[in-house]
């Protein structure tokens, strides 16, 4: 063995064939998994392992399989489930605040919500400090997520008495009398990750119930003009669609005992040529604003497939090549 490569020989306790089964994954693919993104060699004959490789990576691996076994417990692990665990133990900074006394959780009927890094920490932490958060990061970061999973949390703490969610509907400039069916139904295509985010965390009836309650409501954001929202949590979601004066007209609608946030993607803006982003522009407008907080993202942040923060990075660094050439 190269004096290079350190290993560790350890047992799970308890020996369950089943949780084993499920922390192996198919074929020992979960196994496989780790081995690939942690660069260790995993071996184990039912609930012996030995870890191969860099002694940081050994010591990673070792932390992150009791983590995942102890989950086995009452989850059923996925490749995905996998991911988001390598995500948040990426480095050892991320990891010891994930773990420190003041952790952050958020309870929803359909379960327990935790960030996953330091940044989603922190945006949670300001949702539930300020009335006005901003978080501005690229797809796949749980932006919108986290939103709907604090809205969730205080409607059903009874904090607000409605939700209110938002969406620019048409790319460049809300053309909803091309789309068929009534106002719901035009609406309804460009609202789909926030709808599936309720269905997780509510349920599919109770969220139906609702809406036809109108304790949630959707609506293009060209339908806000003119109203005040009072006693609401209201989430406008690819705020980058926005123009400057939609932006602030959409701010202005805030009203007593409410919270917003206002979530999207400065790099992926669909608006015509020459026309600024709302969200670009409330950056410098609000960024020394008391009470009003701004959470900003990056690839590193990403909780979906490993290609994703791949294919963000690959994105930034030809925007950066190809503006340096210029």
């Amino acid at each position: 063995m190269s004096a290079h490569v350190h290993s560790v020989d350890f047992e799970l306790e308890p020996a369950d064939n089943h949780r084993l089964a499920n922390l192996c994954g198919q074929l020992d693919a979960h196994l496989h998994l780790l081995e690939q993104r942690l660069g260790v060699e995993i071996n184990n004959r039912g609930n012996r392992f030995r870890i191969l490789g860099d002694a940081d990576a050994v010591q990673h691996a070792r932390k992150m399989i009791d983590s995942l076994y102890a989950e086995t417990l009452q989850a059923r692990l996925s490749p995905e489930r996998i991911h988001l665990h390598l995500q948040e133990g990426s480095t050892r900074a991320q990891q010891e605040d994930l773990l420190d006394d003041d952790s952050v959780t958020i309870r929803t009927p359909g379960g327990i919500i935790s960030p996953r890094g330091r940044n989603q920490k922190h945006y949670l932490r300001s949702i539930m400090r300020h009335d006005l958060n901003f978080g501005i990061g690229p797809a796949g970061t749980g932006k919108t997520y986290l939103a709907v999973a604090c809205a969730v949390q205080a409607l059903e703490q009874e904090k607000v008495s409605r939700l209110v969610l938002v969406r620019p509907a048409v790319e460049a400039g809300e053309r909803l009398g091309f789309l068929p069916g009534d106002m719901t139904q035009k609406v309804d295509p460009y609202l789909r990750p926030l709808y599936d985010a309720l269905y997780e965390m509510l349920g599919i009836d109770k969220v139906a119930s609702l809406i036809a309650r109108n304790v949630i409501e959707v609506a293009p954001l060209a339908f806000m003009r003119g109203r005040s929202l009072n006693d609401a949590f209201i989430i406008l979601d690819e705020a980058q669609n926005t123009t400057v004066e939609q932006m602030k007209m959409f701010l202005t609608r805030i009203g007593f005992g409410s919270t917003a946030v206002v979530t999207g993607d400065i790099t992926q803006v669909d608006l015509p040529r020459h026309t600024e982003s709302g969200l670009r522009q409330v950056i410098d407008v609000l960024k020394d604003s008391k009470g009003i907080s701004f959470s900003f993202f990056t690839s590193q942040d990403v909780v979906r497939h490993p290609l994703v923060q791949l294919i963000i990075n690959a994105y930034e660094s030809y925007s950066h090549a190809t503006n340096n050439s210029q």
